[in-house]
């Protein structure tokens, strides 16, 4: 047994006080003349045995009685788990779930209002003057400071859904963060979630001066489908032209999902109409199409009808229909013949023509396409230029010159993982076959000829062996690579073995050429992505946007508008949102009245997953000075206490005062030996 306050136990010394009262309790007996006393004598011996008695038993009562109010003070208690540092102040951090699965129901209706429930059954079981952190998923700034009491369950009723999800091992950081900045304090964290699966995945780190404790809210198993993602099969997008999305319905039940209705809107338009059913813990890639869109930016989204989980049954995604394609030609300064009549011949593509010397870095990453073609050297800066561009989604391709520097083709290829003309070999050749799974060749032949008409080949630059994988579009008689193309960061290098010249080859001529470049130009979007995450994706890179000092972009949905700040950097503009974004949906992006893009953020479907750690998973994950508590109907209040001050004893040492001081009562009041029949003398 163990005291909170052990200085209390000194007014033990205080038990001297009746014993001393007992035995100096002297009377003053009153003589009485009797003519024998041979009987009186022996009343006398008979009551004073029985006033002993009485008095033994009441000096008894009054020490004990007063025992046990001075341990009452003391503050007696059972030592429990994490009852080292009883005595000093408590600081206690209770994090309080709120992400979307915390909607679920159960017996005592939502996980969050329990989860409220909890934590002020917590807070209850500390003193008056210990302080509180309340820690939910959005980690705002306001909650890293202590509450007392009052101000903590004030602010557990103001906790509300969020669309935020953290990992456990974050939650436990953003508690120690602050417990271990409380030196001198007894230290306590607490979790409060339904703790899904993909909370954790790897053993949990904690400080072990912290008692963590897990309380984890059970939900019924509930069945749910939804859209994880979805993609476009078009990198670009041309009015009026058909479009293919491809869905992702994601089933987390483990039984199978049958004929859920799903439809496509855009722009508050339905553009298609499905229903799909899903095998169990399955996921499944469905195609919709629809057509009649209109030039400018497309606000779409996907709705599914799934019950009771709603939370993620809308996905929103956006994307820009553009009018025309711009596509940026860099020559030596006389622009190639066969490029220009290339673009010319459809007016969807809108071509500048620009020499080596006269580019305009800032405006490459406009460009979707960049084609580079009869350029002897290319120059240092243009070279880095183009790299960075690439790095960030844009496509090149590189048709070398007739008179081309190998050396500087080298440097400036080999940079970026692209295969680059090693010499020129001058025996004639000929293209011998396609390679029809390369997407730019999907969708091109309607049916193709055993003896097709290929390329021939006069000329040609040998091209090295690429490090990166390389998509062959054309091979020569022999194996050598005629045309291809190589991933680059988020971009594409395309690079030719011959010079766009009919002294190489009739390439430039044929009728491959035309189809081949248009494919390269409509895969070569690199608009901006079709959504964003709320709570991952915090940092959007957009194309460059050129602000005056006091001009700001904005975004805004409905009557919801955030200021991200702002930042430049080579080839692009970023705009951090933090935690500015609560809700999914749409928002616009603005510069004054002028409307820059349409972004689309949605939930994290982490959330969707309606799967729990068990007792055996925690254990393995959860740090060594932890313990799990399972939810239920049961307070909180008394395991709280049991738990972190041991089992308390001051009530029981109460009750026991009262009761001996009740049966000091009872002896003073109702037992009187001294009362007795005696014989006297007649």
């Amino acid at each position: 047994m163990h005291f909170i306050y052990p200085a209390f136990l000194f007014a033990l010394l205080t038990l001297a006080i009746p014993v001393i009262i007992h035995l100096f309790n002297f009377r003053k007996f009153q003589k009485v003349n009797f003519s024998n006393v041979q009987f009186l004598k022996e009343i006398q011996e008979q009551q004073s045995s029985r006033h002993n008695l009485r008095e033994r038993l009441i000096l008894a009562s009054r020490l004990l009685a007063l025992f046990f109010l001075v341990l009452a003070f003391a503050r007696p208690f059972i030592p429990g788990q994490n009852s080292a540092g009883a005595g000093r102040q408590n600081v206690v951090s209770v994090f309080v779930d709120n992400s979307y699965s915390m909607q679920t129901l159960n017996r005592e209706g939502s996980l969050l209002d329990d989860a409220r429930q909890k934590a002020k059954e917590i807070a209850s079981a500390y003193n008056i003057n210990d302080r509180f952190q309340l820690l939910t998923q959005d980690f705002e700034g306001k909650h890293q400071r202590l509450l007392s009491r009052d101000e903590f369950n004030d602010a557990v009723d103001q906790v509300k859904i969020s669309p935020q999800s953290r990992k456990l091992q974050e939650i436990i950081g953003r508690q120690q963060s602050l417990l271990l900045a409380r030196p001198g304090t007894t230290k306590a964290a607490y979790i409060i979630s339904d703790l899904q699966k993909n909370m954790a995945d790897k053993p949990l780190k904690a400080d072990s001066s912290i008692a963590y404790s897990l309380i984890q809210l059970k939900a019924g198993n509930l069945s749910n489908v939804t859209v994880d993602s979805v993609w476009l099969l078009s990198a670009i997008h041309r009015p009026g032209e058909s479009e293919k999305l491809v869905v992702c319905l994601h089933n987390y039940a483990g039984e199978k999902a049958e004929k859920i209705p799903l439809k496509v809107l855009i722009n508050g338009e339905q553009k298609a109409l499905g229903s799909y059913t899903v095998a169990a813990r399955a996921v499944q890639n469905d195609t919709l199409s629809f057509m009649g869109l209109q030039a400018g930016w497309q606000q779409g989204e996907v709705q599914l009808q799934d019950n009771p989980i709603t939370f993620d049954n809308k996905f929103y995604f956006s994307f820009n229909v553009a009018q025309q394609m711009p596509v940026l030609l860099i020559d030596a300064g006389i622009a190639n013949p066969y490029l220009k009549a290339v673009f010319a011949a459809d007016a969807f593509f809108k071509t500048r023509n620009v020499p080596e010397g006269n580019v305009d870095y800032g405006a490459l990453s406009t460009y979707p396409l960049i084609v580079l073609s009869d350029i002897k050297a290319i120059s240092t800066g243009l070279a880095q230029q183009l790299k960075t561009y690439v790095s960030k989604g844009g496509t090149l391709a590189v048709f070398p010159s007739a008179n081309a520097d190998l050396a500087n083709y080298r440097l400036f290829l080999q940079g970026m993982n692209a295969a680059y003309p090693e010499k020129l070999i001058t025996e004639a050749n000929k293209v011998s076959g396609l390679n029809r799974q390369s997407p730019v060749f999907k969708n091109v032949f309607e049916s193709f000829p055993q003896n097709p008409d290929l390329p021939v080949v006069k000329k040609y630059y040998q091209l090295s062996a690429a490090h990166g994988v390389a998509d062959n579009l054309m091979t020569l008689t022999g194996g050598q690579t005629f045309w291809a193309g190589y991933n680059s960061g988020k971009g594409k290098v395309y690079v030719a073995a011959v010079p766009l010249d009919e002294e190489f080859s009739n390439l430039p001529r044929h009728a491959l050429f035309v189809p081949v470049l248009f494919r390269i130009a409509l895969l070569s979007g690199h608009d901006l992505p079709l959504f964003y995450t709320l709570g991952q994706d915090e940092a959007l890179e957009i194309p460059p946007v050129q602000i005056a000092e006091k001009q700001l972009l904005k975004l805004s949905k409905g009557e919801q508008s955030i200021i991200p700040d702002v930042r430049q950097q080579e080839g692009s503009t970023l705009l951090y949102v933090s935690d500015q974004l609560h809700e999914p949906g749409i928002y616009t992006l603005k510069k004054q009245d002028s409307t820059l893009a349409a972004l689309a953020f949605n939930d994290n479907r982490s959330e969707s997953d309606m799967s729990y750690l068990d007792a055996a998973a925690l254990k393995e994950i959860m740090p060594k000075s932890s313990a799990l508590i399972t939810g239920g109907n049961a307070s909180l209040k008394g395991i709280v206490a049991e738990t972190n001050l041991g089992t308390q004893l001051w009530k029981l040492c109460i009750i026991l005062a009262l009761i001996f001081l009740a049966a000091e009562i009872v002896l003073i009041r109702y037992f009187k030996p001294g009362v007795a029949v005696v014989k006297r003398p007649i």
